[in-house]
Parts: structure tokens; sequence; C-alpha cells
């Protein structure tokens, strides 16, 4: 049943993506998020212990939780009808995954990078990126787009496959509750540095595998679409570690290494100056056809994870 789930969510993601009008359980997440940690920020002493003790309770609730209900649910709806389980599994598996919409906006960025205009591709691109975006040149926001499309084919498309397949839907639904902790509270900055701490630290241990199968398997899209699968395994060996996060880089150096150029590098982040080191060369500029080549390779990557997981069932 679980494969059925798997294979049918990742059509529907294909097919449907993520419509504005659905309502998305990450969008829940996030909610839940910020509400306990706005009541445990009220209770707990405003120090650095108490600040790590919130976000070990959030990084403790927040995915037992989700494992729970997501579960009963699944639970309740197979016994209903196995058809009802498997269309609830199926359409969570769905929800899971961001590979349609990450394509979707990251091709927008694309259309108003050859449209050249520059203010309109700021603005498409930070719909996708952390980063500040206002300052960006046209190079800038063109390798934002893509080390986006490289880091989030790990963490929003290959590593909720690996969960799912794993687990189904209810503990592919519990690596996003993890993932969403890290987007939301994984900062280092001055309100984060301690009441994100183990949140990030559960999402690193949680990315640790999928991240480094997501690289190999961009290595094998890379040589599929024609590009340098030589260059990736590269700069995957020599540039993954580059990233303050230890999964992070893992995709994006072979991305880098697949299309022989150089992303990453000094960034700011609300305001704040961060000098990040570079992942890859820049054997030629970057252009705005890597976002596509970036896309193809990441969804090569993706079908490959689902085969060969699918094949391992």
């Amino acid at each position: 049943m679980i494969l059925w789930a798997v294979l049918g969510g990742f059509v529907l993601d294909a097919l449907f993506g993520d419509p504005a009008w659905l309502p998305h359980p990450v969008v829940l997440m996030g909610k839940c998020i910020s509400r306990l940690e706005k009541f445990l920020r009220a209770r707990l002493p405003k120090t650095p212990q108490g600040e790590v003790l919130g976000g070990g309770i959030v990084a403790f609730c927040l995915p037992v939780g989700t494992f729970l209900i997501t579960s009963l649910v699944c639970l309740l709806a197979a016994r209903i009808s196995p058809w009802l389980g498997l269309a609830v599994q199926m359409f969570w598996c769905g929800q899971a995954l961001a590979a349609k919409g990450l394509v979707q906006e990251s091709t927008n960025v694309y259309a108003q990078l050859i449209k050249n205009d520059l203010p309109a591709a700021r603005k498409a691109v930070s719909h996708i990126v952390g980063r500040d975006t206002e300052a960006l040149t046209a190079e800038g926001v063109t390798k934002a787009a893509v080390e986006t499309v490289a880091e989030n084919a790990s963490d929003g498309v290959i590593a909720p496959l690996l969960y799912m397949l794993i687990g189904g839907a209810p503990l592919a639904l519990t690596y996003k509750a993890i993932n969403t902790m890290d987007s939301m509270l994984g900062y280092k900055n001055e309100k984060y540095l301690y009441f994100g701490r183990i949140p990030a630290k559960l999402d690193d241990v949680a990315n640790y595998i999928p991240s480094r199968l997501a690289a190999l398997l961009w290595v094998a899209a890379a040589a599929f679409t024609g590009n340098d699968a030589k260059g990736a395994w590269r700069i995957w060996r020599r540039d993954r570690r580059n990233h303050a996060s230890p999964n992070s880089a893992q995709t994006e150096s072979a991305c880098a290494g697949a299309l022989g150029v150089q992303l990453a590098g000094p960034a700011y982040y609300f305001g704040e100056y961060y000098d990040k080191p570079t992942i890859g060369d820049a054997l030629r500029p970057i252009e705005p056809q890597d976002i596509l080549r970036a896309n193809r390779m990441m969804y090569v990557a993706s079908a490959f994870a689902l085969a060969w997981g699918a094949a391992a069932l």
C-alpha cells in the first residue's frame, strides 16, 4: 500500500503541485510553531538555558504530534475503507513533495531574467530564498535560484520521498515538521541562537543520510541529462562541506560541478552580512538557462530516488 501511495503522491505533485486554495499541512505546522514559541517564550526564563529548553520542547512536540495525528487519521481512514486509507496517504504524500512548486517558482525567476526585468526577477526569487534580494544583480538572482533548486531537491523532494517509502505519509510529514522547524527557528542570529539550536540539530540528523544520497542521485542525473557528471562528482567530493550546515552543500556542490559554475559565496540575511564560502569553479558565467538545467536534474534525480526506492520495497 505504501508503494502505491508514494507513486500516486509523486504523480499528484508532478501534475498539480500545491494549489494556493488547498490547505497545506506545512502552513498548519508553521502556525503551531509560532504559537508554541510565543507560549514558551512568555513562560520560560529568558536565559540561554531557558531558550534551549524552549526550543527542545518545540522539537519534541511538533514531530511527535505530527506523527501521532497523521498516523491516527491514516489508520481510521483505512479501517473505514482500504481505498480511503490509500487516498489519504496518497494525498498527503503529494503534499509532502515540493517538486512542482519548486519548478514553477524557479521558472518564474527565469522568465523575468530573460525579459531583462531585474526588479521582477528579484521579487520572484525572494519567494523561494531566505536571503535579502533587493540589491542582487542578474547573476546573483540566477545563482540564488539555482542554489535553491539544488538544495530543495534534497529537503523538498528526495528526503520526503525516502521517508515516505519507509513509513508512508505519517513519516514524510514528520520529516516536513522537522524541516519546517529548522526553516523558522534555525537561524544563528540573536533571536534564535539558543531557541533554534535543538530544532536545527534535529534537522541536521534527519537530513544527514538523505542529503548524501540526494547528491549521488544528482551526479547520476547529471550524466542522464547531458551535464558534467565527472565535474559533479569532483566538486561534490571537494566542496560538500563548504557550508555551516553539514547537509546544505551536498546537492549544491553536485549541481555546481554538473553545470561548471560557481555557487554560494557571501550574502545578506535580514540586513546582516554573512561571508559564506563559494562552491564550485567558475568555468563559465552562470546564465538563466542554468535554472532550467537544474530543474531537469532535480526531476531526474527524484525519479531515480523513486525507482530505486520502489525496487527496494
